[in-house]
């Protein structure tokens, strides 16, 4: 069985929707055109002169290529409604070559990507239509107790409702009286420009379907349950390999995904039930959220390195900031990056463009060198420090454009 993708369909201003054909032979694909826009250049023309900006201006008047060291993170949400078709479609013409559903399930244990199974109230319009009475906690507004609420789940609703269901950037504004104030809370350094006409959600299974056509990769994630493991009978074991299930019904190899999830036992699970996957899977490390916890500091770690690959574990993805610190006012590997690689583990990291203007030390993701971190043109040399001695095989970004401007210009692959 085939996919192709025919001519996009207007939607709205520069939002289009992919038409899917199913043929019954084999198809190649059809690949739009790579594209990064100018943002590239605008962040290369803040970096300070010398030789990786000189590398990257260099490359200004070359194609850029689909590289799989550029990971959409849920697609392109820094201006597209995340998880959705359109996002997806924009992250793929950025030339990621690999795209991340996060999986989670609806009432009747169907998977579905959201980034969390209780985010249906800030990323869709669940609010503004009638399955808002299904919402796990409905709208209060912030005159109650000073800051408006609401909670909605995947598994509120059927998989059948969650399709009626448009997307919108994700984001509430807390101190809103009204649902239609609460729904309007983007940040300004994102956009509604291309949310317009809201975005198009998927299943996990036409989130395959999507990335096979456009000629992607995929880096799914198994998220936590909001509700209590095991659900109606759906057990987290169940769970882990559904979504697996779900890449060899549609047939694609083993080696085209990266299973992640942030619980060590779905790794262990795919390691011993489903080696060839398991081969890929990636532990998402949250161990940094551990009291007193130290990247350069061992003694202070949940996991010792050589202890995960004894276990199996071959990928390991911490936040960018726990693979940086400064030394002599040089951004260098931790200590944490430096065992990683000694132990064997290759490593992928998270998330590029996610933390707005970086002008002020850049925000969470940069909170181990955020003393040097004063202007956007530094997202490059975080970058080319991630990449040069670091050693990651991938970063994940809300603008993919930005991690593909620089892997295409380096050479990776």
């Amino acid at each position: 069985m085939g996919y192709i993708r025919l001519h996009p369909v207007w939607r709205g201003p520069n939002v289009f929707k992919p038409i899917f054909l199913v043929l019954a032979v084999a198809t190649p694909v059809i690949a739009d055109p790579i594209t990064t826009g100018p943002r590239p250049l605008y962040l290369i023309d803040q970096l300070e002169p010398g030789l990786l900006k000189n590398k990257l201006m260099s490359c200004a008047n070359d194609p850029v290529k689909r590289t799989n060291f550029s990971i959409g993170h849920r697609g392109a949400p820094m201006q597209f409604p995340e998880h959705t078709v359109e996002s997806n479609v924009a992250a793929s013409r950025m030339g990621a070559g690999i795209l991340e559903c996060d999986v989670t399930f609806t009432s009747d244990k169907q998977l579905v990507c959201r980034h969390a199974q209780n985010d249906l109230h800030t990323t869709t319009d669940i609010l503004a239509t009638n399955l808002a009475t299904k919402c796990t906690v409905g709208f209060t507004s912030a005159e109650h107790d000073g800051r408006a609420n609401a909670e909605c789940r995947t598994s509120d609703i059927t998989l059948a409702e969650f399709k009626a269901l448009t997307g919108k950037m994700d984001a509430a504004n807390v101190k809103a009286l009204t649902i239609k104030e609460y729904m309007d809370g983007t940040a300004g350094w994102r956009t509604d420009l291309y949310a317009a006409d809201g975005g198009e959600l998927m299943t996990h299974a036409e989130s395959i379907t999507l990335f096979k056509s456009l000629g992607t990769k995929f880096m799914p994630e198994l998220k936590s349950a909001a509700v209590k493991m095991p659900y109606d009978g759906f057990t987290q074991e169940d769970y882990a390999q559904k979504m697996i299930d779900e890449y060899k019904s549609a047939n694609i190899p083993a080696s085209d995904v990266w299973a992640q999830s942030f619980n060590l036992d779905d790794i262990l699970y795919w390691i011993k039930n489903e080696p060839e996957f398991g081969k890929q899977a990636v532990y998402l490390d949250g161990s940094f959220r551990a009291s007193g916890w130290n990247s350069n500091n061992p003694d202070t770690w949940v996991h010792q390195m050589t202890d995960l690959k004894a276990m199996g574990v071959n990928y390991l993805a911490p936040p960018i900031w726990v693979l940086l610190k400064l030394e002599d006012g040089n951004i260098i590997p931790s200590e944490y990056a430096v065992k990683a690689r000694e132990a064997g583990l290759k490593i992928i990291t998270w998330t590029m463009e996610r933390s707005g203007p970086l002008q002020s030390g850049g925000g969470w993701y940069y909170q181990s060198i955020r003393d040097v971190i004063n202007s956007d043109g530094m997202m490059y040399q975080v970058i080319d420090v991630l990449a040069q001695d670091v050693g990651v095989t991938g970063i994940f970004s809300d603008w993919p454009a930005t991690v593909s401007y620089y892997a295409s210009c380096m050479g990776l692959e």
